[in-house]
């Protein structure tokens, strides 16, 4: 049986986790691993663990009650450490990269924004302003039977919904940087083009929060901003 690793922190940071359990069933009790002025926050790893609902909540909830009090270092879902002396080790080792970390997150938080645009409406946009995929559209109407024209038009209208989808992906993360301290960007979804996270600074969440709602409406009803957070900074650490 392993070390299940929920968070680490500074080691004077509050550890109010009464009423608080862990992952697995029956769910496992919290304690702490310390190691060179670092706190990690474990408990004994279940035998099988599988990212169901229970677990996951169980997890973020330890994290959200240590967010309460002060900068966390949250943790993946699922890692597990050998026992409690391997994790030891691993504060102790990277003891100065974990406090400069802790003091990057201290009084910030994690929001994590995904923006979808209707199909019909982009194809639109790329038929009116493209005199190419015009003109090709126009040829495989005149001719059913013209499949290189029909290909080549597949192609155009890919590289452009590429091409717009990144571009508009990029004015939203600029629109927004102000609002935020940092960004990361991930891959895009199947549905949505922009897969960003922003880091914000505790004090400004309300001002981000209401700049993603402005950009929402500013872009009109074509448009759907998911916007999921307050959340552990995950993507900075």
């Amino acid at each position: 049986m392993g070390t299940y690793v929920y968070a680490i922190t500074a080691a004077d940071h509050p550890l109010n986790l009464d009423g608080i359990a862990g992952v697995g069933d029956p769910a496992a009790p919290l304690r702490t691993v310390r190691a060179k002025g670092l706190t990690a926050v474990v408990s004994d790893a279940p035998e099988s663990l599988r990212a169901k609902r229970r677990d996951l909540l169980a997890h973020q909830g330890v994290q959200s009650r240590l967010m309460a009090d002060g900068a966390v270092l949250p943790m993946r879902f699922g890692l597990v450490g050998g026992d409690d002396e391997q994790v030891a080790a691993v504060l102790e080792e990277q003891h100065d990269s974990y406090t400069a970390r802790l003091e990057e997150v201290g009084g910030r938080l994690e929001y994590h924004l995904k923006v979808a645009r209707e199909e019909d409406d982009l194809l639109r946009e790329i038929m009116r302003e493209s005199d190419e995929v015009r003109r090709l559209n126009d040829r495989t109407r005149r001719s059913p039977g013209a499949h290189q024209d029909k290909m080549a038009l597949g192609e155009l209208v890919a590289r452009e919904v590429q091409a717009r989808q990144e571009r508009t992906g990029s004015e939203l993360v600029e629109r927004l940087a102000p609002a935020a301290e940092r960004s990361a960007v991930a891959e895009p979804t199947k549905t949505h083009f922009l897969n960003v996270s922003f880091l914000v600074p505790r004090e400004r969440a309300a001002a981000f929060s209401e700049a993603v709602h402005k950009e929402a409406g500013r872009r009109g009803d074509a448009y759907t901003f998911s916007l999921h957070g307050p959340l552990p900074p995950y993507s900075f650490v």
